[in-house]
């Protein structure tokens, strides 16, 4: 049962894939503003050293290991984190993806089991969780899931990472309609090229990537795209819903 919001601790928000990189960027960002965040992620090690860094910033912290692709795991994990956030989540953060891994090759050379390695991550993943999470999201509660500006560039070479995130942004669309019967939003970030130690492995010179095709003539850092969801979670988005931010520093419109 729910406790009723006075009887409750700070808000509680769920991150996936936060061993690092953005994930681990989200969970920091969301402590800062008083969050209680629980850290989840295949890696549990990564996901530990994560909340001992959200505790070192003063708000409380679980973690522990989910996977996405696994029904039974992420309605573990779930339970857990309810538990730990006194009886409800009131923000899960869809960040879990294969992204640094992906092979990037000519649609007629990707691997069949790789593509279903990168829809079972990336697009099963976020409906796994949320359909876990959804009993323990109050009324008013917030998701938020990550796509990605490659969708709208049609990035060559790698059909399978768009395709999964163009998913994920149709996905989202029909969560927000079905959740916000409860007064749920449902909204996704499509991040552009982002440093994280993911991305400067997949590509050289990763610092000067795509700048010149932006309107703001720098590389995104982790902490420009939580700011993002930090307002999706938060109080002044509560009549936004089954939208798609894209946060690339203007590289394009949409």
């Amino acid at each position: 049962m729910t406790l009723p919001t006075h009887q409750r601790p700070a808000r509680t928000v769920l991150v996936t894939g936060a061993a690092g990189g953005l994930g681990r960027a989200f969970a920091l960002g969301f402590a800062g503003r008083g969050y209680r965040v629980a850290a989840c992620d295949l890696d549990p090690d990564g996901a530990e050293e994560t909340a001992r860094l959200v505790e070192a910033q003063g708000a409380d912290a679980w973690h522990g290991r989910v996977d996405v692709t696994d029904p039974a795991s992420t309605v573990a994990a779930a339970a857990r984190v309810a538990e730990f956030g006194g009886g409800a989540i009131d923000v899960l953060v869809n960040n879990a993806a294969v992204y640094g891994t992906v092979t990037r090759s000519p649609l007629e050379q990707i691997d069949p089991a790789e593509w279903d390695l990168v829809m079972a991550v990336n697009l099963k993943g976020p409906w796994l969780m949320t359909r876990a999470v959804s009993p323990h999201l109050p009324d008013g509660g917030r998701v938020v899931n990550l796509s990605s500006a490659t969708v709208y560039s049609g990035s060559e070479n790698w059909a399978h990472y768009v395709a999964s995130k163009g998913g994920v942004i149709a996905l989202t669309r029909v969560m927000a309609k079905e959740l916000g019967r409860r007064s749920i939003t449902v909204n996704a970030i499509a991040p552009g090229f982002t440093l994280t130690e993911a991305s400067r492995g997949l590509i050289e010179d990763a610092e000067s990537y795509g700048v010149d095709r932006g309107a703001l003539r720098r590389a995104s850092r982790p902490e420009d795209i939580v700011g993002a969801a930090l307002y999706l979670a938060g109080p002044d988005s509560a009549f936004v819903t089954g939208q798609t931010l894209v946060v690339d520093g203007g590289r394009q419109f949409i």
